[in-house]
């Protein structure tokens, strides 16, 4: 799940309790940390969609070994990688939006 799902999955389902998402409120009810930046961007973004409260069940590659252990689920390799390459080209777009802010501050001095 991306960190973006992951906003809009607590937003929407703030707003199906009759609440207003907000920055504060869905700050409070995710299961990481996660920057401020990257919520009140994804929130603005938000528009409410009421039955994308979950993620479908994500894919899941069957792993069979030759002893007596029996067969492992688990998520496919390929998957686990883009999700976090995904998570890491969030990190670094947020990063260079903030270094942005930092040489226009510097540049007004």
């Amino acid at each position: 799940m991306t960190i973006n799902d992951e906003i809009s999955i607590v937003a929407n389902k703030i707003a199906n309790e009759g609440n207003k998402p907000t920055v504060a409120l869905i700050k409070t009810k995710l299961n990481k940390k996660i920057p401020l930046p990257v919520i009140i961007s994804v929130l603005k973004n938000w528009q409410h969609e009421p039955t994308f409260i979950t993620l479908p069940e994500e894919n899941h590659t069957k792993i069979e070994y030759k002893t007596d252990n029996p067969p492992i689920e688990t998520r496919s390799f390929e998957k686990e990688v883009h999700d976090e390459l995904t998570s890491l080209k969030e990190e670094v777009l947020e990063l260079k939006e903030l270094v942005k802010q930092l040489l226009k501050k510097q540049v007004k001095k």
